[in-house]
């Protein structure tokens, strides 16, 4: 059995910052790739950043590209998400995924085989 659970959610006013956590527990791997994704009322989920090969390679959708950043402390089996800069449009139920699998493209919700509940991000004005 595998569970993610999120957390470090929360309330901030825009240009503030968040680091969301992803602890990973029972039966997984260092080697599996990990992800974000959000969603917001009314749209669709979005593919926020990713990693691969233990977490030594990132990527980043555009609109994140220079104010969040992925990282993994594999020895706690946690996967952050620092978050800065924060626009109101960053408002959204943040979840983190896991692939133990290889192949599917990163940015498909569908390659990933677990995920977490979610974990709340509002972003104020």
């Amino acid at each position: 059995q595998v569970q993610l659970v999120e957390s470090g959610g929360g309330l901030v006013q825009a240009g503030g910052s968040l680091r969301l956590s992803c602890a990973a527990s029972g039966r997984t791997s260092p080697f599996w790739r990990m992800a974000w994704f959000r969603q917001a009322p009314g749209k669709e989920r979005e593919y926020v950043a990713s990693d691969s090969w233990s977490g030594s390679i990132t990527d980043y959708a555009d609109s994140m590209k220079g104010r969040f950043t992925i990282s993994r402390n594999n020895a706690k089996n946690t996967v952050y998400l620092q978050m800065d800069s924060l626009k109101p449009e960053d408002t959204a139920i943040y979840s983190c995924a896991a692939a133990p699998a290889n192949g599917g493209s990163r940015y498909n919700f569908r390659t990933y085989d677990y995920w977490g509940q979610g974990t709340q991000v509002t972003v104020t004005s």
